[in-house]
Protein backbone atom coordinates (compact mmCIF):
# COMPACT_ATOMS: atom_id res chain seq x y z
CA UNK A 1 0.00 0.00 0.00
CA UNK A 2 1.45 3.80 -0.53
CA UNK A 3 1.98 5.88 1.85
CA UNK A 4 0.09 9.07 1.78
CA UNK A 5 3.22 11.37 0.43
CA UNK A 6 3.05 8.53 -2.79
CA UNK A 7 -0.57 8.66 -3.28
CA UNK A 8 -0.78 12.17 -4.66
CA UNK A 9 1.76 11.30 -7.51
CA UNK A 10 0.43 7.85 -7.98
CA UNK A 11 -2.88 9.56 -8.91
CA UNK A 12 -1.31 11.84 -11.28
CA UNK A 13 0.42 9.15 -12.94
CA UNK A 14 -2.94 7.28 -13.28
CA UNK A 15 -4.71 9.93 -14.89
CA UNK A 16 -1.81 10.63 -17.66
CA UNK A 17 -1.98 7.25 -18.33
CA UNK A 18 -5.84 7.52 -18.75
CA UNK A 19 -5.47 10.23 -20.80
CA UNK A 20 -2.98 8.15 -23.26
CA UNK A 21 -4.05 6.55 -26.36
CA UNK A 22 -3.84 3.14 -26.99
CA UNK A 23 -0.72 3.25 -28.58
CA UNK A 24 1.44 5.36 -26.51
CA UNK A 25 -0.17 3.46 -23.81
CA UNK A 26 1.49 0.08 -25.14
CA UNK A 27 4.70 2.05 -26.02
CA UNK A 28 4.83 2.87 -22.02
CA UNK A 29 4.19 -0.35 -21.27
CA UNK A 30 7.25 -1.59 -23.74
CA UNK A 31 9.31 1.29 -22.09
CA UNK A 32 8.77 0.21 -18.55
CA UNK A 33 9.65 -3.29 -19.30
CA UNK A 34 12.59 -2.22 -20.73
CA UNK A 35 13.72 -0.34 -17.88
CA UNK A 36 12.78 -3.24 -15.40
CA UNK A 37 15.08 -5.71 -17.10
CA UNK A 38 17.73 -2.91 -17.27
CA UNK A 39 17.32 -2.63 -13.45
CA UNK A 40 17.38 -6.20 -12.85
CA UNK A 41 19.97 -7.16 -14.77
CA UNK A 42 22.06 -3.79 -12.95
CA UNK A 43 21.33 -5.72 -9.30
CA UNK A 44 22.86 -9.20 -10.72
CA UNK A 45 26.02 -7.25 -12.31
CA UNK A 46 26.58 -5.34 -8.28
CA UNK A 47 25.80 -8.29 -6.57
CA UNK A 48 28.16 -10.48 -8.70
CA UNK A 49 30.91 -8.12 -9.90
CA UNK A 50 33.23 -10.28 -11.15
CA UNK A 51 31.21 -12.12 -13.46
CA UNK A 52 31.62 -11.57 -16.99
CA UNK A 53 28.96 -10.23 -18.94
CA UNK A 54 27.57 -13.55 -20.93
CA UNK A 55 27.55 -15.11 -17.25
CA UNK A 56 25.13 -12.10 -16.00
CA UNK A 57 23.34 -12.44 -19.01
CA UNK A 58 22.51 -16.34 -18.37
CA UNK A 59 21.75 -16.00 -15.05
CA UNK A 60 19.14 -12.84 -16.00
CA UNK A 61 17.94 -15.19 -18.32
CA UNK A 62 17.81 -18.56 -17.02
CA UNK A 63 16.01 -16.67 -13.51
CA UNK A 64 13.26 -14.97 -16.08
CA UNK A 65 12.82 -18.22 -17.58
CA UNK A 66 11.96 -19.82 -13.89
CA UNK A 67 9.04 -16.73 -13.25
CA UNK A 68 7.65 -16.69 -16.75
CA UNK A 69 3.73 -17.15 -17.10
CA UNK A 70 3.48 -18.63 -13.18
CA UNK A 71 0.09 -16.76 -11.27
CA UNK A 72 1.79 -16.41 -7.80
Amino acid sequence: MLNPKQRPNHAVYLRILRGMGPEARLRKAFDLSTFSRALFRAGLARQFPDWSESRIDRLMRDRLARCHNRIY
